[in-house]
């Protein structure tokens, strides 16, 4: 039987993961702490116990997405070795698709708070996205010496999209191609058709 430490942990958990689904599929605005908790399972005062509002909770769900994120990014690292390099780079861009793939709800936050230019955008821009944007650029430069950095946005935001779209949109994608996004098969022939795409 779970300590009472880690029953608090585990509700903390999901109500984060709740959160950081219901903030991607309906937006900050739109999502109520009240119905975060129906859905959770929990009550309101839960929330308010472990979140002080609901920007910290919009924080909190957010940063752990992104912490799981940096895990198997860790390949992206450039090692010395250029050839390395590019199967490590690959690997990384694997790794991201599967991720992609497992948690949806990444590109649809990033598109929902994207569109405006507001504070909670700015936070995400600053503390989250920008150390990856950074080590990207990094990685560019490290196999593709010469490569137009002029071109990094460009690739960055090619990775961001093709790697996550089909999962983000799966029902349509299921309509449309008769692909399933949830099945491995189909995860596995994206994440080498994307690495090779931008690694070739």
């Amino acid at each position: 039987m779970p300590s009472r430490a880690q029953q608090r942990e585990n509700t903390r958990s999901q109500i984060m993961d709740v959160a950081a689904r219901m903030f991607a599929d309906r937006g900050f605005r739109a999502t109520s702490t009240r119905e975060i908790a129906a859905r959770a399972r929990t009550n309101q005062g839960l929330i308010t116990y472990h979140f002080k509002s609901k920007l910290e909770l919009w924080k909190a769900a957010v940063g752990r997405i992104f912490e799981r994120l940096a895990a198997p990014l860790g390949p992206l690292v450039p090692p010395r070795d250029p050839d390395e390099g590019r199967a490590r780079a690959r690997e990384g861009v694997r790794q991201f698709v599967r991720f992609a793939a497992a948690n949806p709800e990444l590109f649809r936050l990033m598109v929902e708070e994207g569109k405006h230019s507001d504070a909670r955008m700015r936070w995400l821009v600053d503390t989250r996205l920008k150390p990856l944007y950074e080590a990207f650029v990094e990685v560019m430069a490290a196999h593709a010496p010469g490569f137009d950095r002029s071109l990094v946005p460009h690739v960055y935001y090619a990775l961001a999209g093709a790697g996550s779209l089909m999962f983000a949109v799966a029902p349509e994608c299921r309509r449309l191609t008769g692909l399933d996004p949830e099945d491995e098969r189909t995860i596995d022939a994206h994440a080498e058709f994307v690495a090779r795409l931008l690694f070739p």
